[in-house]
């Protein structure tokens, strides 16, 4: 059985200005090339992960938005958990009457095409994020703001005092009905909290995957940094954390690596341990 190795993006594998190093770009293409299952788990869309990974070779289905799609690298959607409409609405309502914030909503259009929702009053912080989409076309101002028919993701981003908050409201009101993620920005100097499908996570999605790809639990190996890849390395068989994860994911991991992002940490391993090649030094 072909092992799998399913890596997630930023501070994982990409470096801390998104970008892949030649280094990087090499060693993946030589792997995928010997036949090696190479993919990545992300909470980026698929347009973002296209944008991100030109250059690399990809071949295995990939798991997208912390886990809400799995979709083939030409774009077909394998996997799909998105929020109904009245829940999202219901969501959203609720988060707007215990914080006052409307958020940015991440859905899907009929023909597949990816829609960005934002309100026209943000704060600041959805300024800053705002302003990193460089007229993508995939925005939207609204106003009010209201759910779409397939909701893949409600993502709020403030204090870390009011995420926290509006996670134990959502928490309490909704239960077992959504999967609630939150955690500090890698970019901005703030907190996002997401809101998902109860199983529009990285573990359902990485169990999905490994029925689709054929490999059993012992041989998935995963990579990860933060705070949304706990349930990743919950399903994984083997888990590696680079050097600058957080303390809770390295306690979880069965190798924590000495270099970190920026030091290419996961080309590094593929490198020595996969494809056992001594001539790469990094």
């Amino acid at each position: 059985m072909e092992p799998l190795y399913l890596t997630d993006l930023d501070k994982t594998f990409l470096r801390s200005d998104l970008t892949i190093s030649d280094f990087s770009r090499k060693v993946w293409n030589e792997a995928v090339e010997r036949g090696h299952k190479l993919s990545v788990a992300t909470a980026r869309s698929y347009t973002g992960v296209m944008k991100l990974l030109g250059g690399l070779h990809l071949k295995e289905p990939l798991i997208l938005l912390d886990g809400v799609m799995i979709a083939s690298p030409e774009g077909i959607i394998l996997h799909l958990s998105a929020l109904e409409k009245d829940l999202a609405d219901e969501i959203i309502d609720l988060a707007h009457r215990e914080s006052g914030l409307y958020p940015l909503l991440v859905g899907l259009e009929k023909d597949e095409r990816e829609r960005f929702v934002y309100p026209k009053r943000r704060n600041r912080y959805q300024e800053e994020l705002l302003a990193t989409f460089h007229n993508d076309r995939r925005l939207v101002d609204a106003d009010p703001l209201r759910a779409m028919d397939r909701n893949l993701k409600i993502v709020y981003l403030d204090t870390d005092e009011v995420t926290a908050g509006l996670e134990k409201a959502l928490k309490e009101e909704f239960g077992d009905l959504i999967e609630v993620k939150r955690s500090k920005d890698p970019y901005i100097d703030c907190y996002f909290l997401t809101v998902l499908h109860a199983e529009g996570d990285k573990v359902h999605a990485l169990m999905r995957l490994e029925e689709i790809e054929g490999v059993d639990r012992e041989h998935t190996t995963v990579f990860g940094d933060s705070h949304n890849d706990l349930g990743l390395f919950a399903a994984a068989g083997r888990r590696i954390a680079v050097a600058n994860a957080i303390d809770e994911l390295k306690k979880m991991a069965d190798v924590v690596l000495p270099w970190t992002n920026d030091e290419d940490a996961v080309a590094k391993y593929i490198a020595r341990e996969v494809l056992n090649a001594e001539e790469y030094s990094g």
